[in-house]
């Protein structure tokens, strides 16, 4: 009991009893109890804050998958819609717009001529533009070449020494030889006159020494020393009228000048230069292109300043006054399309225009135009013609190139 009154006592004065804790330990023991609940309350608004901040996120991304599909779905949506409006157009328009079975599509056409000339060199000038109309005989190019020009001076030199030689033939000899040929036949005459005059009194003499011969007068050898005389003189006058001949025959000779044959060879000669002349000029007649005939220029190929060889086409024309309309027929509808038939037609590209055609031209177009049978029986190949049809009125503003519908 007194120990247990001293602890008491102890205890009321503030003392620690042994084995009993103070008031001031008890309050730290409380702390240290609290301590823990509140880190786990601590804990768990933290666990609930994550899982609010995942719920969200989680949210968040389902909200914008959902805003994708629903693009998605738009955009596919947009798409049938499109793809539904073209397939709609495109029925319509087969439906209205494709000819019917029944109809036959051909084309215009016209006469197409290719421009070209014979003189190679180069373009130095266009007087004519793609598009414009031109006439025939009109100018529409220039082509120079320095080469042909080259030859053509040459040429026309040749040409004049062959005319100036070929003059010279035809002259004949100079006058100075003539006149010198001319008056050797006067000389020889001359002494030809003189052997006959000398001739006839050598004959006299002759005559009367042979009668006093005969008289007994004179001697034999006088007669016929008078006889030799006049042989002397018959001889004489033979070789006079030689010498004639022969001047006159110069004389002739000198005015008719060259032999036949040499005049021929420069005629020739003369003729051979002139035709080198024209071969040239011929050429350079094509320095400027003309137009062949009426018509629109659709296609000009080369540029100013290119060079063009012999024959490659410059430009072409197209004569649009003369257009037609050429369709590609099976034969067994060639029945119904004769020669000289007007047809109807009509041209989509004229605001579907009706027309009158008179066919002109039905011609095969040959094997690779042969519709083959697809069944070894009970069909046959079908060839394709070709028909033609020229417009019975001009038809205004009718091109080459356009639709043109047969039914």
């Amino acid at each position: 009991m007194g120990k247990n009154n001293k602890e008491e006592k102890k205890y009321e004065d503030g003392t620690k009893a042994e084995g009993v804790p103070t008031f001031e330990e008890k309050k730290g023991t409380t702390e240290e109890v609290k301590a823990p609940e509140a880190a786990a309350k601590e804990l768990v608004k933290t666990e609930k804050a994550a899982d609010n901040k995942s719920l969200s996120e989680q949210e968040t991304k389902a909200k914008r998958r959902k805003i994708r599909q629903a693009k998605r779905l738009a955009l596919i949506g947009s798409m049938l819609i499109l793809v539904a409006v073209v397939a709609g157009m495109a029925i319509w328009g087969i439906m209205h717009l494709r000819p019917s079975d029944k109809a036959i599509q051909g084309q215009a056409d016209c006469e197409v001529v290719r421009v070209s000339g014979k003189l190679g060199g180069r373009l130095v000038e266009l007087y004519v533009k793609e598009g414009d109309y031109v006439h025939k005989g009109q100018r529409l190019a220039k082509i120079y070449s320095s080469t042909t020009d080259a030859t053509y001076s040459k040429a026309k030199e040749m040409k004049n020494v062959a005319a100036n030689q070929n003059l010279k033939v035809e002259r004949g000899t100079r006058y100075e030889i003539i006149e010198s040929a001319r008056k050797m036949v006067d000389q020889a005459k001359s002494a030809r006159q003189q052997a006959i005059a000398a001739e006839e009194i050598t004959r006299k003499t002759y005559e009367r020494t042979n009668n006093l011969f005969k008289e007994g007068v004179v001697t034999e050898q006088k007669r016929d020393e008078a006889k030799a005389a006049l042989d002397a003189a018959t001889a004489a006058v033979g070789t006079a009228n030689a010498a004639v001949e022969a001047a006159e025959a110069q004389l002739q000779m000198a005015q008719n000048g060259a032999q036949a044959e040499d005049k021929a060879a420069s005629r020739s000669m003369e003729n051979v230069a002139q035709a080198s002349v024209r071969e040239v000029e011929a050429l350079l007649e094509d320095e400027y292109l003309i137009a062949p005939c009426d018509g629109e220029i659709t296609s000009i190929y080369p540029h100013v300043g290119e060079l063009v060889i012999m024959g490659s086409p410059i430009m072409t024309i197209a004569n649009i006054e003369d257009m037609w309309a050429a369709f590609s027929v099976r034969e067994e509808k060639l029945n119904d399309l004769p020669m000289g038939k007007v047809i109807d037609v009509e041209i989509p590209a004229l605001d579907n225009k009706k027309a009158q055609m008179k066919i002109f031209y039905v011609h095969d177009m040959g094997s690779y135009a042969t519709w083959s049978a697809t069944k070894a029986y009970g069909d046959y190949d079908s060839k394709t013609f070709e028909v033609k049809a020229r417009p019975v009125s001009p038809i205004p503003n009718f091109r080459p190139g356009m639709s043109v519908i047969l039914k």
